[in-house]
């Protein structure tokens, strides 16, 4: 057995060993194969410098050439005319001296006269004597010391250093910009690759995290722009590795930024049992109701503890809804077709959004407390806030508490934003897309709010991890100055 063993233990090795020699053999070719070919990027590279510098060169050349064309064009000319000018002015000369010699005491004004006119007219008093060009060409000279102490530092391209820390990094509307810098800036980067991921964990990343680097590539400039986001976590953590076009350096260390936004979920233990919940999604159904009759007879049949018919208090529930967050309280019921969310609101500004199925014959969307009882309907109770619309019988848009309602003279949107600052007792709603003001309550919480939801025939979806938008908080700060005049109800 002991043999067996060893001669096992021994066949094993010699595989190992095979395949040991197998991957050197591979490795030779590699580095041969690779070789080459890193010295054929080596001869092309030289190539393309040499014919840059021949190219250089030609066009040097070439403009030293024009320039002594374009000198020498000049002074040609300049030579020529004074040449010929020195020649007429030889020439007057001596006709004004023979001249001179041959006239006669009664000729000599009228000799003179002509000698005169004949010289001013001379060329030579017309001509500069001064050169059109110089012939200095010491604009044309070069000194390549630098390019030259520059070529001799030339060396293979290193694996380029990584980015240092993100600075002046921006959250805010949903997106995260981010900035960095390379240490060298003659570093031959040809891209960035960024790396992000969310947490819940503030502080350096965790090895150990559910959450997958989510990567960009092909990034050129030294910023990016992360758009769209759900922030549906704390935190988000980033890195940087910059890369030539050869090899990857190494990532950033990575930083960790705060995406605080007003993330929930529905409270599937609140819903009206004819409004059916998926995720962040509600359908109201009408069967929903009779549904649950059903199951609670067949739970009666099959000798189990059933739920009477008649008491939705204690109907039954799917096993993926929440526990209720009303704290024991009955779902609503009856005309009250409602859903709250399940996320308190006791502190500081929050923001969410909702679109709406415009088919819907009622809708409403607000706050409220978690004391709104199962028979309320938003609005119409002093425990609840909503802009509410009515599509039956006849069309209506109104801002309702305390079962006072406004008639809102504005568009309505099909996708609205919900604005709640719980210390200054805000809920301001806007038009989500173009951020319009449509209404604003003020009143003075006296308990954490709740968001809340009513439809009938139709459905909704609701947009939570959401932030502030910057317009928002323009338009609210501007509110808080003059909230005597958007404050109608409270």
């Amino acid at each position: 057995e002991a043999l067996r063993k060893i001669i096992t233990t021994l066949a094993v090795k010699n595989e190992e060993i095979q395949n040991f020699i197998y991957a050197l053999k591979q490795m030779l070719q590699n580095v041969e194969a690779n070789s080459n070919r890193v010295q054929e990027d080596l001869e092309v590279e030289f190539h393309s410098l040499y014919s840059l510098l021949e190219e250089l060169k030609e066009g040097m050349l070439m403009k030293i050439k024009q320039d002594r064309a374009s000198r020498t064009y000049e002074l040609q000319n300049q030579l020529a005319a004074c040449t010929k000018a020195l020649e007429s002015s030889e020439e007057l000369l001596e006709t004004a001296n023979q001249t001179l010699e041959g006239a006669e005491n009664n000729d000599f004004n009228q000799a003179a006269k002509q000698i005169k006119d004949s010289l001013t007219m001379a060329p030579a008093f017309r001509l500069s004597l001064k050169a059109k060009v110089s012939d200095n060409m010491s604009h044309l000279m070069v000194d390549f010391a630098q390019e030259r102490r520059m070529l001799q530092s030339l060396k293979f391209l290193p694996v380029p250093s990584a980015p240092i820390d993100m600075a002046e990094s921006l959250v805010a509307d949903n997106c995260v910009t981010l900035v960095w810098k390379m240490p060298d800036e003659d570093s031959k980067i040809d891209h960035y690759v960024l790396e992000y991921r969310k947490t819940n964990f503030e502080g350096a990343p965790r090895v150990k995290e559910d959450q997958p680097w989510m990567v960009i590539e092909g990034i050129k400039q030294s910023e990016y722009t992360l758009s769209g986001l759900k922030f549906d976590m704390k935190y988000m953590n980033f890195r940087v590795k910059a890369c030539n076009k050869a090899v990857s350096g190494e990532f950033s260390e990575p930083v960790t930024l705060e995406t605080r936004a007003f993330m929930y979920r529905l409270d599937t233990g609140t819903c009206h049992q004819n409004l059916k919940v998926e995720d962040l999604s509600v359908e109201w159904d009408a069967m929903g109701g009779k549904v649950q009759d059903i199951k609670a007879r067949e739970k009666d049949g099959k000798g189990r503890t059933a739920s009477p018919v008649n008491s939705p208090a204690r109907c039954v529930q799917s096993p993926k809804r929440m526990p209720s967050g009303r704290g024991g309280r009955d779902r609503f019921t009856a005309e009250s077709y409602t859903v709250l969310g399940d996320t308190l609101i006791d502190s500081g500004d929050h923001y969410w959004e909702v679109k709406y199925d415009r088919d819907s014959k009622a809708f409403g969307v607000g706050v409220a407390y978690r004391s709104l009882g199962k028979f309320d309907q938003l609005g119409k109770t002093s425990s609840s806030w909503c802009l509410h619309l009515n599509n039956w019988l006849q069309v209506s848009f109104t801002a309702k508490h305390n079962n006072k309602a406004k008639i809102l003279d504005v568009p309505v949107p099909d996708c609205i934003g919900v604005y709640c600052n719980f210390h200054e007792g805000f809920l301001s709603f806007y038009n989500a897309r173009t951020k319009q003001l449509l209404h604003t309550f003020k009143a003075k919480f006296t308990h954490p709010v709740l968001p809340a939801f009513m439809v009938w025939c139709g459905s909704f979806h609701v947009y939570s991890g959401l932030q502030v938008p910057s317009a928002v908080k323009c338009l609210q700060k501007r509110n808080s100055a003059s909230s005597s005049s958007n404050t109608s109800l409270t």
